[in-house]
């Protein structure tokens, strides 16, 4: 490759020498070529994908720890030959739980100094084995602080390596114990296996929903070292209320009084029930206070839902205001030809000349729920991490990632949308999408927090996915009023030719590249792999609720070097089994989709960015030799030659 000045433009001639600042020597080039393109050379990590994990923290804290079966498999193929299927177990239920697992092995008195030595020097042979795929570098920023130095010496062993070099190790984990730092130790190091053995981990939304325990979720994959997210309706629900808006917040209040997850809003994020329930009380004396409070928010939130649908004709939501078709005297509501009768048979507060104006009571109860969501730290500093870590999607290794759908026609083309004057579907619309929900939290816009509300609930939102009849499945008992017909993204997914024609709108390979999607529990006798292998649907059921309906209590992806593998997991035992036990969730590879070769990290997206970055470093190396720029000599090298 010939460099000129004549070859190169302005912009190349200023990143140039930007770059140069960085490698003033020849020297130094040669390195970070030689290294970046090593590090290419690599086999691809291991992908982790889940998806709708609906609060329920144990289950997805197991699937996390044994990270859907991997290091089972890790640890069968290292140690088949050497270790019993129970001793493997128990191996394993270290590393998934070690300090519960270790609390109850000193207290049988099993966790003696022999049982130390033996299990440090498997754990260390077994983060060997998932160390292989990583540069040393990528390892000692893995490596736990504290234990940097002598976790580094143990895992870069040499089989071949002298007796100085066995003795040298053997005295290490010898002097761990003596000193008594073995149980750290022992943590530090199932800690960094599990971190190993998942290069990525992809969560594709509703970490919210009817469990109670999303906060607890949230905590752990702030703590994850590799995480990106894209949103669910169900946390945009949450998203939306963080950034102050009222119908949101209402929603959210609602579904955790319904699903029993006060713990979530009073200990969790410390939002006080205490304003609503004692309205609640003087709305409805003669109800218990938690179906009072239920009732009362319940009636705020479709208050503030019409109030909202009101002000924007451009959702297109108008047969959702539905309060003021109600007759309270006789406790029915006229929808069209047909009148309904309802489950609620009093209404105090739908009074005045408009239904959906909040009485002075409710005004002040919503005011001040607003503002304990707004106080919340802890819940500011999750959301903030949703909004760091997560998007509406993601192309991501050649497949498209998202929750919900792609809003469509019923003739299978891209559905259109007009907002703020275009005309926007696919890609172009999720992009519209996103950065009216960032707005939102940072500029609380009351049209950017409504469109949240949208985001959440909307006929055509792409994170919904379907029309929801919440006043119908919430008031009306006749079930024959409750209809909530799907977007036709759900019967066109199923083909080949459709996936294929969203692949190549959102800019991928429609012959290799897949989607990747939740939100839609995959009912007994359904594949999780549709369209000719195109689309793989992975919400699988990790909601309670959805399990008789499942069978499952849910589904994972694992995208490794050599394949992609989905994982169909049964329902959890809970973590005290587990620890008792040495009890695993049962889990079943359904699908086997192998790669046509094996996928090396330079086939990946970061890949592709670093061959773009060595590109870039061989301009500059060319422009030394071509004289347009000086180099600095190495003073390692005397002789001064290039």
């Amino acid at each position: 490759m010939s460099v000129s000045t004549c070859a190169l433009s302005p912009e190349q001639m200023k990143y140039l020498k930007l770059l140069r600042e960085k490698y003033p020597t020849v020297q130094s080039l040669y390195a970070q070529i030689s290294g970046l393109e090593a590090m290419n050379s690599l086999p691809k990590g291991t992908e982790h994908f889940m998806s709708d994990l609906h609060g329920e923290y144990e289950a997805f804290e197991h699937i996390l720890n044994n990270c859907s079966g991997v290091i089972r498999e890790k640890t069968d193929a290292l140690f088949g030959g050497e270790l019993s299927e129970t001793e493997r177990s128990a191996l394993c239920a270290v590393i998934y739980y070690p300090l519960q697992k270790l609390k109850l092995l000193e207290k049988e008195g099993i966790a003696d100094d022999a049982w130390f030595k033996r299990t440090l020097l498997l754990l260390i042979r077994l983060a060997r084995l998932v160390s292989t795929k990583y540069t040393r570098e990528e390892v000692r920023r893995a490596i736990p602080e504290a234990f940097s130095f002598i976790l580094e010496e143990l895992i870069n062993y040499q089989v071949d390596e002298s007796q100085n070099q066995r003795n040298y190790h053997d005295k290490i984990v010898d002097t761990v114990i003596g000193i008594g730092a073995q149980r750290d130790f022992l943590s530090a190091l199932c800690g960094l296996i599990k971190h190993l053995a998942v290069d990525r981990l992809h969560v594709l939304g509703d970490i919210f929903d009817r469990g109670g325990d999303p906060d607890k979720i949230l905590d752990m994959l702030m703590r994850h070292p590799a995480v990106d997210l894209t949103w669910g309706n169900h946390d945009i629900l949450w998203m939306g209320a963080a950034a102050g808006s009222r119908a949101c917040v209402a929603a959210a209040v609602r579904n955790s009084l319904a699903y029993g997850n006060l713990r979530l809003l009073e200990s969790g994020y410390g939002i006080a029930m205490r304003p609503l329930y004692a309205l609640a009380q003087k709305s409805y004396p003669n109800l218990s206070p938690d179906e009072a409070a239920l009732k009362t928010i319940t009636i705020i939130m479709f208050k503030l839902e019409g109030q909202l649908i009101r002000r924007h004709p451009e959702y297109y939501m108008e047969d959702k205001l539905l309060l003021d078709k109600i007759d309270t005297g006789s406790a029915t509501i006229t929808v069209g030809e047909k009148r309904w009768p309802l489950i609620y048979q009093q209404f105090p507060t739908l009074s005045g000349d408009d239904r959906y104006d909040l009485t002075l009571g409710e005004d002040k109860v919503v005011t001040e729920l607003c503002e304990d969501f707004e106080s919340s730290d802890r819940l500011h500093r999750q959301i903030r991490f949703l909004y760091d870590h997560g998007s509406i999607y993601r192309r991501d290794n050649g497949n498209l990632l998202f929750h919900g759908c792609i809003p469509l026609t019923r003739q299978g083309t891209l559905r259109e949308v007009d907002f703020e004057g275009s005309t926007l579907s696919g890609s172009a619309y999720f992009d519209y999408c996103d950065t009216k929900a960032r707005a939102s939290y940072r500029g609380r816009a009351q049209s950017d927090t409504d469109f949240m509300w949208f985001l959440w609930c909307g006929d055509f939102s792409p994170l919904c996915g379907r029309k929801m009849s919440t006043f119908a499945h919430l008031m009306i008992a006749d079930r024959a009023a409750f209809h909530e017909p799907r977007d036709p993204y759900y019967a066109f997914n199923k083909t080949r030719e459709s996936c294929e024609m969203m692949l190549a709108a959102f800019g991928l390979d429609p012959q290799t590249g897949r989607i990747i999607n939740g939100h839609t529990p995959v009912l007994k006798g359904e594949s999780p792999l549709r369209a000719g292998g195109r689309i793989i649907v992975i919400d699988g059921g990790f909601s309670r609720a959805y399990q008789p309906k499942t069978g499952i209590a849910g589904y994972t992806l694992i995208s490794n070097s050599r394949d992609m593998r989905i994982v169909a997991h049964e329902p959890f035992a809970g973590v005290e089994e587990a620890v008792r036990q040495n009890s695993d969730i049962t889990s079943t590879q359904t699908e086997y989709l192998p790669f046509g070769s094996r996928q090396m990290v330079a086939d990946t997206d970061e890949g592709k960015r670093r061959a773009e970055r060595i590109a870039d470093l061989k301009h500059l190396l060319h422009a030394y030799r071509a004289g347009i720029f000086t180099p600095k000599f190495d003073d390692a090298d005397d002789r001064g030659e290039y």
